[in-house]
């Protein structure tokens, strides 16, 4: 299912650890076109404003002021002055998502150096960017056990690739996901003779929950709210028995569970 991100200002800048500069600027033309622009709003908008001109540089921003139809409204919230503390964390958390149509022109151009059917099983946030659960940055197209040899061994096509993509292919052991996650993947359209397999993304949150990085932190905080909550716990119960049974992973578990909905983690 493809799922549309939210274009609610509030929400984009106070819940999304990372806010795309399309996505925010949309969000502020909805914001002025619903005219709910009361003192702290207008210095939302300020402040994305702001925030805008140093991520994309003033040209780029005045060329999209100059293309809105709310140019005049946002041009007077803009050049106003603003007494009370504003939004500085926004600068940086600025920056330019993975879009899913650039992960399948990826594909597609890597497809044209396949010369037999190669299947690559994708998880991490790719698995999670193409089917729309998260909208985020990422260089990373984590392949499951290891990325073929027929690719791997095309280090020149891969080079060329990732200079031009901002993406790459690399790899996590499966043993990093829950029991029997091969019988729930999801298939995209074939790119040629390259297949492409997505992990399900409740066994890539469970993956995440047993992880102590920050980053899977913040894809598991998107992926709650999406996902069904009943099915998340009875599906750690019923396939995470080995993670669950060491005590290093189980911890990190707890933390995230704690962190994620201030419950302790189900027995």
């Amino acid at each position: 299912m493809i799922r549309s991100a939210s274009k609610d200002l509030w929400s984009l800048v106070l819940d999304q650890p990372q806010v795309d500069p399309v996505e925010l600027v949309e969000a502020i033309e909805e914001q002025v076109r619903r005219g709910d622009l009361d003192y702290r709003s207008r210095l939302l908008i300020h402040d994305s404003l702001d925030a805008l001109a140093d991520s994309w540089g003033k040209d780029r921003l005045l060329d999209w002021l100059q293309r809105t139809p709310e140019r005049a409204t946002v041009e007077d919230i803009w050049h106003r002055q603003y007494e009370k503390l504003g939004f500085p964390f926004l600068k940086n958390r600025i920056m330019e998502a993975t879009r899913p149509e650039t992960v399948r022109q990826f594909f597609r151009e890597l497809s044209q150096h396949v010369s037999r059917p190669v299947r690559l099983e994708v998880a991490g946030a790719i698995a999670l960017i193409l089917p729309g659960y998260l909208t985020r940055r990422t260089e990373d197209i984590d392949v499951v056990n290891e990325v073929p040899e027929e690719l791997r061994s095309q280090h020149a096509v891969l080079g060329r690739l990732a200079e031009r993509y901002g993406l790459e292919l690399g790899h996590v052991q499966s043993h990093y996901f829950p029991k029997d996650w091969q019988q729930r993947l999801h298939s995209l359209e074939p790119f040629g003779q390259l297949q492409i397999a997505l992990i399900d993304v409740y066994d890539v949150f469970l993956s995440k929950l047993f992880s102590a990085r920050d980053k899977d932190r913040d894809d598991l905080r998107m992926l709650l709210p999406q996902l069904d909550k009943e099915t998340i716990v009875r599906k750690l119960r019923e396939t995470t028995q080995d993670m669950l049974a060491a005590a290093g992973l189980r911890e990190k578990a707890e933390k995230n569970w704690y962190i994620l909905t201030g419950e302790s983690l189900p027995s």
